[in-house]
C-alpha cells in the first residue's frame, strides 16, 4: 500500500471540476438521522448550503428518530422548505434494516440520478458537489468517495488516536487500493453513488452492520468503478467518548466480518477478477480479525516467557519469533508517511509523529477485548442490532457530556475486564525481573505497551461512568 500511496503523489493529477457535456445532473442527498438532537441543526444549515443549481438538487431527511430531536427536525424542515429550499422529511416508525432500511426506502422516492450520502456529523464545504459530479462523466464510474477530515482531532489523546488511524485509511489504504484498482469501499457517508449503481448491486441490504461494505462489494463485483478523492476533504466529528466509541469500533469490526462470510465465496468465484485482486479483497475484508490476533498474541505473550525460560532447546525458535517485531517496523515507516502528508517533515514533525504513533499503538492494544468479541460474533453468525455513534457537537465541555441524554451512564463489563488485564500484563512486567537471570527482557517493551493500553482504557471508562 505504501508503493502504491507513493506512486499515486508522484503521478498525482489536478481535479477534473469542469461541468459535464450533458449539464448538471440532478442529485439527491440523503441525511440518514436516529436521534441527532444535538447536531441536527447545524447539519441541515450546511447542506442546504450547498451550492448547486435548485432545481437539480433534492434534500432528503431519513429521519427514524423516536425521541424529541423528531419534532425539532421536522419544525426546520418546514422552515427550510419556506425559505424555497428543495427538502423532504421522511419518517419510518419502524427502524427496519436500520440505517440500509432507511436509505433503500428513500431510494423509491430519490428523484436525482446521483445519490450523495452525508451522516449527522459531516460537514460538507458548500462546492462539494461541484468537485464530486464530474467524475461521473466516465459512466462506468458507481461511486466517489471523499476523504474524511476531523473536527476536532486535538480535542483528547483519544480523538487523535482515531484521526492517526483513519488518515492512515484514507490515504494509505484507500489510495493504495484505488491506485491499483483494487475493491475499495464506500465508507458510509461523505460520498457519492450513481443510482443505477446502486439497483444493479442489489440495493441497500440490512444484514450486516457495515452497509456500506456490503454494497461496495456487491457494485464491484458488478464491475463499476470506484473513484477515490483524497483532495476533497469532508470535516466530521470524532466519538469523544468510551462509550461512542467502543459501539463504533464494534460496529466496524463486526461488520468487516460479516461481510467476509457474506462476500469472500463470490469473490473467489468470480471469473472476472484477477489472482492479486481476490487476495487483496481476502486480506481487506479479514482486516478487522487482526485485533483477534493481537488478542491471542497478548495473552499467550506472559506464559511464553516462563516457557522460554525453562526450556533452553526451544531458544531458537524463540529467537525466530522476533521476526514478527518487523510488523511493528512496518506500520511505523508506512505511517510517517501519512503523517508527513498531512502535517509536513522535518525532526519536530518526526518527533510528534513518533509520540503519536506509540499512543496510537498502546489504545489499539487495548480495545483488542472488545473488537475481538465483535470479529467472533461477525465470524459465527451472531447478530446484533444496529448501535448507533453518539454525537456530541462541538461546543463540548466535561458537563454537557455528561448531561448528554445519549450518553452510557453504567460502567462497561469490557471495564472491568480491562483492569484484569492490565493487572496480567503487570504481572508480565514483574516476571521479566524474576527470570532476569535468563536474560527474559525481550517482551517487556510488548508488556508494557500492552500494561500501558489497558491501563489508559480501563481508567478512561471508569472515569467517563461516573
Amino acid at each position: 500500500m505504501l508503493r502504491y500511496f507513493l506512486k499515486y503523489l508522484k503521478n498525482k493529477q489536478a481535479l477534473n471540476t469542469t461541468e459535464p457535456k450533458a449539464g448538471w445532473p440532478k442529485v439527491t442527498v440523503q441525511l440518514p438521522l436516529y436521534n441527532e438532537l444535538y447536531v441536527v441543526e447545524r447539519l441541515l444549515e450546511c447542506i442546504t448550503a450547498l451550492d448547486y443549481p435548485k432545481d437539480k438538487l433534492q434534500i432528503q431527511v431519513l429521519d427514524d428518530s423516536a425521541d424529541e430531536s423528531l419534532e425539532l427536525t421536522q419544525k426546520l424542515v418546514r422552515a427550510y422548505q419556506a425559505k424555497g429550499i428543495p427538502i423532504i422529511h421522511i419518517h419510518r416508525k419502524e427502524r427496519k434494516g436500520f440505517k440500509a432500511g432507511a436509505l433503500k426506502e428513500g431510494l423509491e422516492t430519490a428523484s436525482g440520478e446521483l445519490i450523495a450520502i452525508f451522516d449527522s456529523d459531516f460537514l460538507p464545504e458548500s462546492d462539494w458537489l461541484y468537485k464530486t459530479v464530474p467524475q461521473f462523466e466516465n459512466a462506468k464510474v458507481g461511486v466517489v468517495q471523499t476523504r474524511w477530515g476531523h473536527l476536532n482531532r486535538t480535542y483528547s489523546p483519544w480523538t487523535s488516536v482515531q484521526a492517526f488511524a483513519l488518515d492512515a485509511h484514507f490515504l494509505l489504504e484507500q489510495i493504495g487500493r484505488n491506485q491499483q484498482q483494487y475493491f475499495i469501499n464506500f465508507n458510509g457517508t461523505a460520498g457519492v453513488w450513481r443510482k443505477s449503481c446502486i439497483l444493479d448491486a442489489g440495493n441497500w441490504e440490512g444484514d450486516t452492520l457495515t452497509e456500506d461494505l456490503d454494497l461496495s462489494y456487491r457494485a464491484q463485483l458488478k464491475n463499476w468503478k470506484f473513484v477515490y478523492l483524497d483532495e476533497v476533504v469532508t470535516p466530521a466529528e470524532l466519538p469523544i467518548t468510551l462509550d461512542a466509541i467502543r459501539s463504533q469500533q464494534f460496529r466496524w469490526n463486526k461488520g468487516g466480518a460479516e461481510n467476509f462470510q457474506k462476500m469472500i465465496g463470490r469473490v473467489m468465484k468470480s471469473k472476472n477478477l484477477s489472482w492479486k485482486v481476490k487476495f487483496n479483497a481476502a486480506v481487506h475484508l479479514l482486516n478487522s480479525t487482526m485485533f483477534f490476533n493481537v488478542l491471542i498474541v497478548s495473552l499467550l505473550s506472559v506464559p511464553v516467557l516462563f516457557i522460554k525460560s525453562k526450556f533452553d532447546s526451544l531458544s531458537l525458535l524463540f529467537d525466530l519469533s522476533g521476526l514478527f517485531i518487523l510488523s511493528t517496523l512496518i506500520f511505523y515507516t508506512c505511517y510517517w508517511f501519512v503523517h508527513r502528508t498531512v502535517f509536513g517533515s522535518g525532526i519536530a514533525s518526526f518527533f510528534h509523529y513518533t509520540r503519536r504513533f506509540l499512543l496510537f499503538y498502546c489504545l489499539v492494544i487495548g480495545f483488542s477485548i472488545h473488537n475481538s468479541v465483535a470479529v467472533l460474533e461477525g465470524h459465527l453468525g451472531i447478530k446484533s442490532p444496529f448501535i448507533r455513534t453518539p454525537k456530541f457537537n462541538l461546543n463540548t465541555n466535561d458537563k454537557t457530556v455528561r448531561q448528554n441524554k445519549y450518553r452510557v451512564q453504567k460502567t462497561s463489563i469490557y471495564t472491568f475486564i480491562e483492569v484484569i488485564f492490565a493487572f496480567y500484563f503487570l504481572f508480565g512486567l514483574y516476571s521479566a525481573f524474576e527470570l532476569r537471570a535468563a536474560g527474559e527482557f525481550w517482551l517487556f517493551p510488548f508488556h508494557l505497551l500492552l500494561f500501558i493500553g489497558f491501563s489508559s482504557i480501563s481508567i478512561f471508562g471508569l472515569r467517563q461512568s461516573r
